[in-house]
């Protein structure tokens, strides 16, 4: 349980399965603008545009493709004491390289300020421990594809391969069940009967840095803001392919015995000829009964 709520950086590891569309969304209102009703007129499909929500494969794709893309990463890792004030952090620049199939990674002006390690060298937080496994390369790895298509990989063991699995779902399939968290039920599946009511769903057109794009928003009903997974889900989509330009997230849940606080902002870019992150940032605040609470923030920095 430990790792549940830090598996949501866990956006580099094994594919999640694709939910099926379920059609009945579209039996209730979707909230969309002028621009978006006269696409529809025109011949715009928006019903196969939701189906393409539920099962885009392109967001995890671009992050999985950063695993064979030579790159560079500025991090910033910055844990957080109650009142709000860094009690530790890491900031580095890593170099990714990549040749004849495989990649290693070097680390450049890295500084730390308090107990970031423990006196062995490990990370002494979750939080630095999970960003290390995303972003980090030890040694020289090699044989990886950023094939996503037919490429799923089987689901680890109990522990943290569950909760890896878990997170990927909440993550790549947003609006699928998640089976197995304690207390949530399927308040994460925000598509099914029970949960779309407490949603209100929008299509906008919009322009992102300069592109034209549809942005699909999930925004919980005032009357339903303490009774739901996803505080917001808003995913900006090219028009042109469809491809995710940008996604924000924002979950939130407690119970006796866990709780978190966490929100994502994910922005791509197009370079090598294939769209990778740009900048990620995180921002959490987790509980649970057994190894108390961690409050961290990071950004990294991508350049290829």
């Amino acid at each position: 349980m430990k790792y549940f709520f830090l598996i949501i950086l866990f956006l580099t590891a094994a594919q999640v399965p694709a939910q099926q569309p379920d059609t009945s969304i579209f039996n209730f209102p979707l909230q969309m603008d002028e621009v978006t009703v006269q696409a529809a007129k025109s011949g715009f499909d928006v019903a196969a545009f939701i189906q393409r929500v539920q099962n885009d494969t392109t967001f995890y794709k671009a992050f999985r493709s950063l695993r064979i893309t030579p790159h560079q990463i500025q991090n910033n890792i910055q844990i957080l004491d109650k009142r709000g004030k860094t009690a530790a952090s890491l900031k580095s620049k890593t170099i990714q390289l990549v040749q004849n199939g495989c990649r290693t990674m070097r680390t450049e002006n890295e500084t730390t300020t308090g107990n970031f390690y423990k006196r062995n060298g490990d990370y002494r937080y979750y939080t630095a421990e999970l960003y290390a496994h995303l972003f980090f390369t030890k040694g020289k790895i090699c044989g990886e594809t950023d094939i996503v298509k037919g490429s799923l990989e089987a689901r680890e063991g109990g522990g943290l391969g569950k909760s890896k699995y878990q997170l990927k779902q909440l993550m790549f399939n947003p609006g699928s069940k998640v089976q197995g968290v304690p207390f949530m039920g399927d308040r994460a599946a925000i598509f099914e009967p029970s949960e779309r009511r407490k949603y209100d769903f929008k299509l906008l057109s919009v322009e992102l840095n300069g592109e034209a794009c549809w942005l699909f928003q999930a925004i919980p009903k005032p009357g339903y803001r303490n009774d739901v997974v996803y505080n917001e889900l808003s995913t900006w989509f090219r028009k042109n392919d469809y491809a995710i330009l940008a996604r924000n997230y924002a979950l939130s849940f407690s119970t006796a015995v866990y709780d978190f606080d966490v929100r994502i902002k994910a922005r791509m870019t197009q370079a090598h000829g294939r769209i990778l992150p740009q900048r990620l940032e995180y921002e959490g605040n987790w509980r649970v009964v057994t190894q108390g609470r961690e409050r961290a923030t990071f950004t990294a920095i991508f350049a290829y």
